[in-house]
């Protein structure tokens, strides 16, 4: 099996596309009045697209209310989507998300004590989709297995009578990617999936993903807004600001050469150790805007520290400017005609 080091360029590799999502968009509804008509959206999404290859650990990031877990739920078919088309592989599921899908399709949600039952045993946890997606009947058949999963998560059989508040966060977490694994699936959504633990339990669960991605040659859609954290695991990035994109490349495109003005932002605010770095600290004026009532042309011009440098931020809609072939940006041009 080949494995995909970050820094190989798309070009160079054999594009295996497993999720296409093109022109996305996912608008909530707002209810309002005597008769609880509507009155407006939240636009969550807006108008996205991306291809999430086999084998590769792609990043979404951004600040809270972004829309990074909507695209997820979306994918999913747990949200219903606005407009726009979403395939894996050959065949559109925003539609038509069959069981079929659900089984090839997997999420590990943030918080693992919302998502497991805490009046289930891990053994009947983990065993649920092989009962209802697998159509495993014979109970040691079931508990086979599910030791087969535990194990491949390092977790071992004394654990599968347990009940879900007899574990640590981390063996949580574990539990819910042993039970994402249960139906062999080809892509796994990753919402946050280590925010609520320890840095070195996080180290651990990040480690067990890489594992388990060349083990099983998992896709992985990785949502979070920890840039360390998928700096060390991920082989692309998707930078969203209010529902849209605003940056994409390789890991060392965004992380060594951010070019979009909010990328650098959020990349100055990580912390560091490093002290002659908080003298490049980039800081935002202003409030996120309102996604019921974005700004004309970019979302991000009232808060852009390069506004007066470029042309029309305030008018026209971001254009999408290649910076290489891997690393594109969502802006305007300057006004004196420098490059990027």
């Amino acid at each position: 099996m080949t494995v995909i080091n970050e820094k190989t360029k798309i070009s160079e590799r054999k594009k295996d596309v497993v999720i296409t999502v093109r022109n996305l968009k996912t608008y909530y509804t707002i209810l309002g009045g005597l008769f609880q008509r509507k009155i407006g959206y939240v636009k969550a999404v807006d108008d996205v697209s991306f291809d999430l290859y086999r084998g590769e650990t792609l990043g979404l990031v951004g600040e809270s209310g972004c829309g990074k877990t909507t695209i997820g739920n979306t994918i999913l078919n747990l949200v219903p989507a606005t407009s726009g088309e979403i395939y894996f592989e050959d065949d559109r599921i925003d539609n038509n998300f069959t069981q079929d899908f659900r089984k090839k399709i997997q999420m590990v949600f943030q918080d693992p004590d919302s998502s497991l039952n805490p009046r289930w045993k891990i053994v009947n946890i983990i065993g649920e989709p092989l009962r209802i997606l697998e159509g495993m009947k014979k109970r040691r058949e079931i508990r086979k297995r599910v030791l087969e999963l535990l194990e491949t998560v390092s977790m071992k059989v004394e654990h599968l009578d347990r009940y879900p508040h007899e574990f640590s966060g981390g063996q949580k977490q574990r539990i819910v990617i042993a039970r994402a694994l249960a139906c062999n699936p080809e892509v796994i959504i990753l919402d946050e999936p280590t925010s609520a633990l320890d840095v070195s339990v996080q180290a651990q669960i990040l480690n067990l993903l890489k594992d388990l991605q060349i083990q099983f040659n998992l896709a992985l859609l990785f949502i979070t807004h920890d840039l360390s954290v998928i700096q060390h695991i991920g082989n692309r990035i998707e930078v969203m600001y209010l529902g849209k994109f605003v940056e994409e490349g390789t890991i060392d495109d965004v992380f060594y050469h951010p070019t979009h003005p909010y990328t650098k932002a959020l990349l100055s605010a990580r912390p560091t150790f490093d002290p002659t770095t908080r003298s490049n600290r980039i800081i935002l004026e202003g409030e996120v805007p309102s996604a019921i009532n974005p700004p004309s042309g970019c979302y991000f011009h009232p808060r852009c520290p390069e506004m007066e440098d470029r042309i029309g931020c305030n008018i026209e809609e971001p254009k999408k400017i290649s910076i290489s072939e891997t690393h594109h940006i969502w802006c305007q041009p300057f006004k004196n005609g420098k490059k990027f």
